[in-house]
């Protein structure tokens, strides 16, 4: 059951309107996920999308890392949607399918690549070796996306019609 209903552009305030726009003009291109929720706080919204973009696109790392990052934190939050979104973006950026698809199933995936294993430890126990800047950004990556898993999650955004959720319920 889905506790939310879609805001329409027109229907928004002036400050969720302005919010909105900053996001669709963004590097994301487009607004919905957790924005959609988010935007009823719309400078909540705006500072987490911000905040976002920069964990996207913005580290020092690699996609690759930065999605591994993201679908661990899905996986721990059981946070259907950001898994659905992300982890084809993982796979996409090359981390292995076999090692996302062992994620999804909350197990522990044996990787060839060293920062791969590293960022999977990080995220599912508290070490340190990608250096100050790294390990920053791989934390950053895990608080922010425990706030959008949790706001999906909250909401019960479901994954589209059509697909089978990543985990089940």
């Amino acid at each position: 059951m889905v506790r939310y209903r879609d805001i329409t552009p027109g229907e928004m305030t002036p400050a969720q309107r302005r919010v909105h726009d900053l996001i669709v003009a963004g590097r994301r291109g487009r607004f919905g996920g957790p924005f959609q929720l988010l935007i009823r706080a719309p400078e909540i919204c705006e500072h987490a999308a911000k905040l976002g973009e920069h964990l996207r696109w913005g580290t020092s790392l690699p996609d690759r890392l930065s999605e591994l990052a993201i679908i661990t934190t899905a996986r721990f939050w059981r946070a259907q949607y950001e898994w659905f979104a992300h982890a084809p973006l993982a796979e996409k950026a090359g981390v292995p399918a076999a090692a996302v698809e062992v994620i999804r199933r909350g197990e522990t995936p044996s990787f060839t690549q060293r920062d791969e294993a590293l960022v999977h430890q990080i995220c599912t126990e508290p070490v340190a070796s990608l250096g100050e800047t790294g390990l920053i950004e791989v934390v950053g990556i895990i608080g922010y996306y425990t706030l959008i898993g949790n706001t999906l999650n909250a909401f019960q955004v479901a994954v589209p019609e059509g697909v089978n959720p990543p985990f089940p319920e």
